[in-house]
């Protein structure tokens, strides 16, 4: 029986995960969140992992509270760096093969085509450098990882943009949405079974080759376009315009243009990837 380690599991990604989790019918899952493991305190996490003897970590854990994280430098720097270089250096002593989830945020979105894995990257936001220093951690860590990067999460758990269109457009007459920023919309569902999908591939093969992959779905859309697909679905008539991010004033410098080339992770797994609306429908149907 494999294990499994799963930590974030609260979150929107985990919560994902722990309803697939049969997928690898062989395994054996520990879910673990910040209240019972924190990745920040390097000796009890040793000693968890020691305990257990994964054969694999997945790492879920992060802090995403992009405007928060402007004025929580340490926090975020502790989770989204601290912590993954903490789980990478005890995988790296025990070779245990790590996936970890990143973000499009490493990227200044001013490239105008799809990103691909070995961009520039020139993060603009605390969320963003601190992603990317826990890129950098892993790799410099000599630990075997996949590296996951993936853009404008959403699923029925947790706090998401599609959970907060769907209940604000019920208590006003009209949204304001921007329609400058552009990007892949991704479900989290649909990330939680290629992440199983990669999972179960390296413990089946025992064959682990470490690189930084990128996963949305496909298409591309703006945040407004996001948001009338939200409501059309679901049949609400609440009235949506387009404006300039200007009109929405932030501490937060947002990539531009986002969106992530997945010729890379389609072609190493064989992955056939939904399109964002596709799989917002779906998702959509477990929201009332």
């Amino acid at each position: 029986m494999k294990k499994i380690i799963v930590t974030g599991a609260k979150g929107q990604l985990g919560s994902e995960i722990f309803i697939r989790r049969q997928y690898i019918r062989n395994a054996d899952f520990i879910f673990t969140d910040a209240d019972t493991l924190s990745i920040v305190e390097f000796d009890n996490l040793k000693d968890f992992f020691e305990k257990n003897n994964p054969d694999l970590v997945i790492n879920c854990a992060a802090y995403t509270a992009v405007d928060k994280a402007e004025d929580d430098f340490e926090n975020a720097l502790n989770v989204n760096a601290i912590g993954a270089k903490n789980i990478s250096e005890i995988c790296k002593k025990h070779d245990i093969p790590l996936i970890h989830i990143s973000t499009d945020y490493v990227f200044d979105g001013t490239k105008n085509l799809p990103y691909c894995e070995d961009d520039a990257v020139n993060p603009l936001s605390v969320y963003g450098k601190t992603k990317l220093q826990g890129e950098i951690f892993i790799q410099e860590s000599g630990a075997k990882y996949v590296i996951i990067r993936t853009s404008w999460l959403y699923s029925e758990f947790g706090n998401n943009f599609v959970k907060t269109i769907l209940r604000i457009s019920k208590e006003k007459e009209f949204l304001k949405v921007v329609n400058d920023q552009i990007g892949n919309p991704t479900y989290a569902g649909d990330l939680a079974e290629v992440i199983l999908i990669i999972a179960k591939k390296y413990l089946s093969e025992e064959f682990w080759k470490s690189g930084i992959y990128h996963f949305s779905n496909e298409g591309q859309c703006s945040w407004y376009e996001f948001t009338c697909e939200i409501l059309k679905i679901k049949s609400i008539n609440t009235l949506v315009y387009p404006v300039s991010s200007s009109e929405f004033p932030s501490k937060v410098n947002r990539p531009k243009y986002s969106v992530l080339d997945k010729t890379k992770i389609k072609n190493t797994f064989q992955l056939t990837i939904n399109n964002w609306r596709t799989s917002l429908e779906k998702c959509l149907q477990k929201l009332q």
